[in-house]
């Protein structure tokens, strides 16, 4: 297998809004962020992917820009920005930008042109189309609910937008798109950036959904459900490659949305010079009912989970690259999702890390996980920031009818301000994250949980996790060996093995709160066995044997020869 520094590498993913801020407005910063770098760089890290900071008008937190080239005020001036790129490169971190162009705000400039009028210069840089039966053009519903679809008095036309109004789909079929696009590339490139975190990157190609259609159900235009991964998309990543990411020695990721393990072969086969990974989805949906919304709750199945991300392994390997998560910006924190945030908030928060950063990808650290930070419970929806949770709410409470207790269960397990929180650096006032109001409050446990306190407990997850990193750097089965799943039926075990070069790394992850003894099939190959970590101070008193019994939320990684 190829070898390069993004496989080996460990990501941690800064949400700036919610880092550190440094001067008391409530908002992190960029300059806090360079007052905490000597903190990652004990931790371990090797790259930093920081979600968007360029300038926006704030409608989905950073992700509607208006200006590429420009820091939000928010954050600090381009200035700081230099700044922090060389205090992380001084510390051997390098810096991945998160690359927002599926859409941009309705404030940027082009789409302020193109909105004047209908043969403005500007006006194919983005999605526009006429009614159709005094409708909208089709039924497509945006990701924040509604319609995906604006309509707008000036020209008397609709615009796409697939996430909020104030974020209009950028038109790819138009060349002088594409190359502002990577004109815009090229400038954050040649400053040192390190590569890209590409957000929704397959949904950029989708006008040949917008084909004529002529079917009408119920008075309501009928055309092709929009799906991503359209016919053009892999077109449009090879024409990037070749303009921009091939002349730089960088990292890529593609969030990729719907994507199969067949479908992220084509994006991550090397030979097909596209992305190095795609941010995958299935492990996300395991834990909402079949076919409907993120927000309809079931419990998580461990063995749907381990079929999934075992599927995933197998699929990628040497035909691709894996990314690892199990939470960003937009996910619930996986502590309280798939681990215990009570009595065994550090066993499992610690087992989650193990299972991960064992397994062959790049493992990504959103901030927080780290010290195992939790979900929030806010009384009200009042307290709640993000668009997609109050747009939620909206509709279900008040145009539904549902009963607003049940839904608030649903936001209390899934709202991704779940994942935007301060971060908890001390047990101070606003956790140490701002010395004024915080823009989105601190969760009440900050003085349990927080940095200072898991730097002085030798015991904490933060140590553990600072071990995990090291033994993918140490150890190379960790990044480059083979992956098959062991004990594939047992319901509260999650066990897999490594193979690279005569070396096996066994890893056990006992994923609930009883204890439970697992037989491991072909004992006789894991010979001279040494415990690499467990999550247990005590966990290699007896050796590895055949019968072994896991203690609630137990891990164990062994390395055999």
């Amino acid at each position: 297998m190829e070898k390069n520094w993004w496989k080996e590498s460990v990501v941690y993913q800064i949400y700036p809004r919610s880092f550190k801020d440094s001067n008391g407005d409530g908002i992190g910063d960029l300059p806090g962020i360079l007052s905490k770098l000597d903190y990652l760089k004990a931790l371990g890290i090797d790259v930093v992917w920081l979600s968007p900071v360029y300038q926006s008008p704030n409608d989905d937190n950073g992700y509607d820009i208006s200006n590429y080239r420009e820091i939000m005020d928010d954050f600090g001036t381009l200035e700081d920005w230099e700044k922090l790129l060389q205090g992380m490169h001084e510390r051997g971190i390098r810096l991945v930008m998160d690359l927002v162009v599926n859409h941009t705000s309705d404030e940027h400039a082009y789409f302020v042109e193109s909105r004047k009028s209908k043969d403005n210069p500007y006006r194919d840089y983005y999605i526009w189309r006429p009614p159709l039966n005094g409708k909208q053009p089709t039924d497509w519903t945006s990701a924040f609910s509604g319609s995906a679809w604006a309509y707008d008095e000036r020209t008397g036309e609709y615009y796409l937008h697939l996430f909020s109004k104030k974020q209009p789909d950028l038109n790819w079929e138009n060349p002088k798109v594409r190359n502002s696009i990577f004109e815009m590339m090229k400038f954050w490139l040649d400053k040192g950036v390190d590569g890209f975190r590409m957000d929704v990157i397959n949904m950029i190609s989708k006008t040949e959904f917008l084909a004529p259609y002529d079917e009408f159900v119920n008075g309501t235009a009928k055309n092709k459900a929009y799906q991503p991964n359209g016919p053009r998309v892999h077109d449009y990543l090879q024409e990037m490659n070749r303009t921009v990411l091939s002349k730089y020695d960088i990292m890529t990721v593609g969030e990729c949305p719907g994507v199969t393990p067949e479908i992220a072969q084509r994006y991550t086969d090397t030979d097909r010079k596209e992305l190095n990974m795609v941010f995958q989805f299935e492990h996300m949906g395991l834990d909402h009912q079949e076919g409907k919304e993120k927000w309809d709750l079931k419990p998580l199945n461990l063995l749907d989970l381990k079929e999934n991300l075992s599927k995933w392994q197998k699929a990628l390997h040497e035909k691709g690259w894996n990314s690892l998560y199990w939470n960003n910006h937009d996910q619930p924190r996986v502590v309280s999702r798939f681990g215990n945030d009570g009595e065994y908030r550090a066993e499992s928060a610690k087992m989650l890390g193990t299972l991960l950063h064992m397994m062959q990808g790049t493992p990504y650290i959103y901030q927080g996980e780290e010290i195992g930070m939790t979900n929030v419970r806010f009384p009200a929806i009042d307290d709640y920031r993000d668009i997609e949770t109050l747009n939620m709410y909206q509709e279900r409470v008040h145009e539904q009818g549902a009963d607003p207790a049940d839904v608030m269960q649903s936001i209390y397990a899934k709202s991704r301000d779940n994942a935007r929180t301060p971060m908890q650096w001390d047990d101070s006032e606003q956790a140490g994250f701002t010395s004024g109001t915080p823009w989105i409050a601190v969760n009440p446990n900050y003085p349990s949980i927080n940095v200072k306190q898991a730097l002085e407990d030798k015991q904490s997850i933060f140590y553990y996790y600072k071990k995990l990193i090291a033994l993918r750097k140490k150890y190379e089965i960790v990044v480059y060996g083979d992956y098959a799943l062991i004990l594939p039926e047992h319901p509260h075990v999650f066990a897999y093995q490594r193979t690279l070069n005569g070396q096996t790394l066994l890893v056990l992850c006992n994923f609930y709160e009883n204890k439970e003894t697992v037989t491991l099939p072909e004992f006789s190959k894991y010979s001279t066995e040494q415990l690499l970590i467990s999550n247990y101070p005590d966990a290699g008193a007896s050796g590895l044997t055949e019968t072994l019994e896991l203690k609630p939320y137990e891990a164990k990684v062994y390395l055999c020869s």
